[in-house]
């Protein structure tokens, strides 16, 4: 893969937070997370570039779509994972981020990623 690409991974719902950086882990990326509040998520990314987010639309303090707008803005893909969206209405307001539905297999995880990275 040459040099491993960082993931940032903002999800609010502890176990499944734990289970997407594993399984991004397992996949051969450096895992930034997982961060359960925006606030933790943008100090996150202020701090290190990743080269993708997976961001989870409603996180413990507030919506994610301010710190999303600023990822894609700064070139950074981004994929939703959301158990009260539908990808639909994520792609209404984001055309061009992806979107998963939670729960989401790993697999579908992994080639959302690969995706974003040959993208990137």
């Amino acid at each position: 893969m040459g040099q491993q690409l960082r993931v940032l991974v903002a999800e609010d719902e502890l176990i499944v937070g734990y289970d997407l950086c594993d399984t991004v882990s397992e996949a051969g990326y450096i895992v930034e997370g997982p961060f359960d509040d925006l606030s933790s998520a943008m100090l996150a990314y202020q701090k290190t570039k990743p080269d993708i987010a997976i961001l989870d639309v409603q996180l413990g303090d507030g919506i994610v779509y301010p710190l999303a707008e600023q990822m894609m803005a700064e070139n950074v893909p981004v994929i939703f994972h959301s158990g009260h969206l539908t990808p639909q209405e994520v792609a209404t307001r984001f055309p061009l981020a992806q979107a998963l539905s939670k729960p989401c297999p790993p697999a579908e995880v992994i080639e959302s990623v690969q995706r974003a990275a040959a993208a990137a």
